[in-house]
């Protein structure tokens, strides 16, 4: 998928070829694209004023979505399971760690393309293949704890539960920088 929406510059429509879980972070990895490549714009040197804060803006919305999808695959994944109560909690949900794999996920891609950039220097390539193995045995290792985390919640060895992200920066009524705007004049 990181490749396909690199390809058509996030064009591509795969939300609607999936259902339940897989669409909700098939979304959520499109909002982690997307969020990546915000942030990319915020970086750029001599960039106007004007276009940092309309940046800021598409990334603070582009967070809420990142952590509203990671809280809904939670939440699918808690509607579908009796988990075992008694059985210890697990500090890390499934749905946060498929947020770490989508992330996962473009760092790899970006630094595949920095170890075969051929306008780089050797030096660089080999910098970013030494940091490409150590991303992939990083992404390994981390789909090997969801699976044994997913195992152990089967069993009823393991649980987890919701935690709620509960950002503040887009709420009106919570961030003191939005409500508080209109006194200040």
């Amino acid at each position: 998928m990181t490749q396909l929406l690199h390809e058509t510059e996030s064009d591509l429509e795969l939300e609607g070829s999936a259902d339940g879980l897989m669409a909700l972070a098939t979304a959520q990895h499109r909002a982690n694209f997307e969020l990546w490549h915000e942030e990319d714009k915020a970086r750029v040197p001599d960039v106007a004023d004007a276009e940092i804060v309309r940046v800021k803006h598409a990334i603070d919305r582009l967070n809420q979505r990142r952590n509203d999808l990671v809280e809904k695959m939670d939440l699918w994944l808690m509607d579908r399971l009796e988990q075992n109560e008694s059985a210890p909690l697990h500090s890390e949900t499934p749905g946060l760690m498929i947020d770490r794999l989508s992330i996962l996920a473009l760092k790899i891609f970006h630094t595949r393309e920095e170890a075969h950039r051929v306008s780089a220097t050797e030096e660089h390539r080999l910098r970013n293949a030494g940091r490409l193995a150590l991303l992939e045995e990083q992404r390994g290792d981390l789909a090997g704890c969801l699976d044994a985390l997913w195992a152990e919640v089967l069993d009823g060895a393991r649980r987890f539960k919701l935690y709620r992200q509960m950002k503040m920066y887009n709420d009106p009524e919570l961030n003191p920088a939005v409500y508080g705007r209109g006194s200040r004049r």
